[in-house]
C-alpha cells in the first residue's frame, strides 16, 4: 500500500515566495482555502501560474458551463482514481446545488449526468479523449456540432478533460490525494 504523505515538499523556491503567495491568495479568494493539489505546484512558480491560468480560463473564459466542465473534471477524475479531484469536484457540483446522488449517478452512466442534455455530446467526447484517445472520435465530434457546439467548444471540452487527468497524474505520482498530504 503507498503512504498517505506525499513525497514532495510544497515548499516555493527562495526568492519566488511572493509570487507563489499571489496565487495561493487568488485560490483562496476563489474558493476559500488553497487546496492540497495546488500547493504542491507550489514548487514550480512557473507551472502554478499556468496552472492558475487554466483554471481561470475554465471559470470565466470559456463559453462551457461551470456544471460542464466539472462534471468533465469529476468523471475524469473517478477514471483515474484521484481522490482529491474527485472529492473537491464532487463538493463544487454540490455547491453549484446539485443532488450529491445525482452527481454520483453519472459514474455508472453517462447518461444520468446532470448537465443539459444539449452538452452530454461535450461530455461524452472528453471523456473518450482520456479514456481511449486512439479510437475514432468522429461520430462524437459530429455529436457535438449537432446539437450547435462549436471547434472552440469542442476543443475546450477535450482540452479541459485532458488537463485535468495531467493533474490527476501528477497528484497520485507524489501522493498528493488528500489534503493532509502535507502533514
Amino acid at each position: 500500500m503507498q503512504s498517505t504523505k506525499a513525497l514532495l515538499d510544497p515548499i516555493p523556491p527562495v526568492g519566488d515566495e511572493e509570487r507563489v503567495s499571489k496565487v495561493f491568495q487568488m485560490a483562496e479568494e476563489m474558493i476559500g482555502w488553497v487546496p492540497a493539489g495546488i500547493r504542491l505546484y507550489g514548487i514550480s512558480p512557473p507551472l502554478l501560474e499556468s496552472f492558475a491560468a487554466n483554471v481561470g480560463y475554465f471559470r470565466s473564459g470559456t463559453a462551457l458551463s461551470s456544471r460542464l466542465t466539472t462534471m468533465i473534471r469529476y468523471l475524469v477524475s473517478e477514471r483515474a482514481r484521484c481522490q482529491f479531484c474527485i472529492d473537491l469536484n464532487e463538493s463544487f457540483l454540490v455547491g453549484m446545488g446539485v443532488e450529491l446522488d445525482a452527481v454520483r449517478a453519472a459514474r455508472e452512466d453517462i447518461d444520468n449526468a446532470p448537465v443539459d442534455e444539449r452538452e452530454k455530446p461535450l461530455l461524452r467526447l472528453a471523456l473518450h479523449a482520456v479514456t481511449e484517445p486512439d479510437a475514432d472520435a468522429a461520430a462524437l465530434v459530429g455529436a457535438a456540432r449537432a446539437e450547435g457546439w462549436g471547434d472552440r467548444e469542442i476543443f475546450d471540452a477535450v482540452s479541459q478533460a485532458a488537463s485535468n487527468r495531467a493533474f490527476n497524474l501528477v497528484l497520485k505520482t507524489f501522493n498528493v490525494e488528500h489534503e493532509d498530504a502535507f502533514v
